[in-house]
Order: C-alpha cells, then sequence, then structure tokens
C-alpha cells in the first residue's frame, strides 16, 4: 500500500459538488474552492445561478466547470460525473448533494411520486458514486465521497416517506461504500443537516435569526456555509480516519425528541 493511501491525503484536489446552484451546494463549492480545489458544478433548472456559483469559484483563483443534469433519469445524469472530471482533469472528491423533498402522505401517494423522490435522493447519489469511485480506483490515489443526507436519514417525518426513505438508504449506502472502498484510501461519509436557511426550506437570501426556533437547543435555523464546512472537513485530509459516519449538523434539533415530545400539550402536532 502506498503512503498516498496510507495518508489518504493524495487525491486529486478536484470536487464535483452536484446540485450547487444555490444553498448548501454553493456553499460547500466556495468553501472547497478557498481550501484549494477545483470544482465541478451540476445544476437542475437554474443555469445562471450554477455559472454565478462558478463566478465565486474562479474568483478564488480555481477552475470551475458546470454542467446540467436531470437526477430523475440517474443513468443519463450521472454521465456528468465523467463529463466534469474530464473537464477538470479528474475527481478526488465527489459531494453529493442535489436532493429534492416532498410533502404528502403515504395513502394519498402514487407510486410515480415515490420512485420520482428515490431517483433524485437514492439512485441518483448511488450512480454518481459509482463514477467517481471507479475514477478514483483507477487514479490509485485515494479520494472522498460525502452524501449530504438529512436528520432524516435517522428520524422520521410525517408527509416525507420517500424523503425518508431515501436519506436513510443514503446512509447505509455511504457505510457499504465505506466499507468497500477502504482499500482503495477512499472515505465515504454523511453530513446530515437539519433545518437550513436555503431555498429548500423556503428560507431564500434569509439569514437565521436567533431566537426564532425556541424549540432548538441553539434556536435558530443554520446557515448553508455551517453545513458546507463540515462537508470540507470529511473532503480534507484532516478527515483520513473518518469513515462510515454521519455527522449532524442541526444546532441539536435530534436530541430534542424524547425531551420535546414529553413537553407536548396539544395533537395539533399531527397537522404540521
Amino acid at each position: 500500500m502506498s503512503d498516498a493511501m496510507l495518508s489518504f491525503s493524495g487525491y486529486d484536489r478536484i470536487a464535483i459538488v452536484t446540485g450547487a446552484e444555490s444553498g448548501i451546494g454553493r456553499a460547500t463549492a466556495v468553501t472547497l474552492a478557498e481550501q484549494g480545489f477545483d470544482v465541478g458544478i451540476t445544476f437542475h433548472t437554474d443555469q445562471a445561478a450554477a455559472e454565478e456559483t462558478a463566478k465565486l469559484v474562479r474568483d478564488r483563483n480555481r477552475s470551475a466547470a458546470v454542467r446540467g443534469h436531470d437526477l430523475t433519469d440517474p443513468e443519463t445524469a450521472s454521465s456528468v460525473v465523467d463529463e466534469l472530471a474530464d473537464e477538470l482533469g479528474g475527481v478526488g472528491v465527489l459531494v453529493n448533494n442535489a436532493g429534492v423533498g416532498c410533502h404528502r402522505p403515504l395513502l394519498e401517494m402514487d407510486f410515480q411520486q415515490w420512485r420520482s423522490v428515490l431517483s433524485v435522493d437514492l439512485d441518483g447519489p448511488f450512480l454518481c458514486a459509482q463514477r467517481a469511485a471507479r475514477r478514483m480506483v483507477a487514479a490509485g490515489r485515494g479520494g472522498r465521497i460525502v452524501n449530504v443526507t438529512s436528520v432524516h436519514e435517522q428520524y422520521p417525518r410525517m408527509g416525507a416517506g420517500p424523503y425518508c426513505a431515501a436519506k436513510g438508504g443514503l446512509r447505509m449506502l455511504s457505510r457499504v461504500l465505506a466499507l468497500e472502498l477502504a482499500p482503495y484510501g477512499i472515505t465515504a461519509n454523511t453530513v446530515a443537516p437539519g433545518e437550513i436557511a436555503t431555498p429548500m426550506t423556503n428560507q431564500r437570501d434569509r439569514p437565521p435569526v436567533p431566537g426564532s426556533r425556541p424549540g432548538y437547543p441553539i434556536a435558530r435555523p443554520g446557515d448553508a456555509r455551517e453545513v458546507a464546512a463540515a462537508i470540507a472537513f470529511l473532503a480534507g485530509p484532516s478527515s483520513s480516519y473518518v469513515t462510515g459516519a454521519s455527522l449532524f449538523v442541526d444546532g441539536g434539533l435530534t436530541l430534542m425528541g424524547p425531551q420535546a415530545a414529553g413537553a407536548v400539550t396539544s395533537g395539533d402536532w399531527r397537522d404540521r
């Protein structure tokens, strides 16, 4: 085994971040650029926003490349991993960040909606990770895979059945990847955000307001840059002995499960 594999630090300083046109993905692309990575950026529909992310990367004297992809067709969409790697000269880090949510009770959900969420949130990350890992293995320099899940990789939410199933599946997929890829110096971990002030939570361009979430130990939503910092740690050389782990970035939200349940005085939570 080479020294690079032992140290887990010899991989290409090239990262691919899916869903990087806004929110956590954009913050991650910028943070990685500040840490010396060239960045491949994917987007679903908003190319102008993705190009703005690319500009932020280039402003930090790093290269950027942009591709559109639609993970409802994950086999086709995952090909952008190879396209971006070819353009940038390799891939040492993959951040599977692109995702979609849902809000419908399971008894009212048709199979097509179920499958659509699973395609984006689980099938897509698997196929992107497979393509990136094959390149990392062939290069022989190790690498990093970071899958962005949610607190719902472990904790359920009413009305979000396929989302919870996909994020829980992605957690377990990451652990299997960690086992299978460890001999090649490749780590695989998840970052599990709580409520983050991003477009996905209808908080576009709205900074977290201190004290606005009294039920959370840290009484506010998170900032995308706080999640990006956790992703960047798992993407960097300092995390060389961390694999198969889930890093929760939730302001302590998940600590409140049993505690908050005992404090609830009505059944109104069923309607939320």
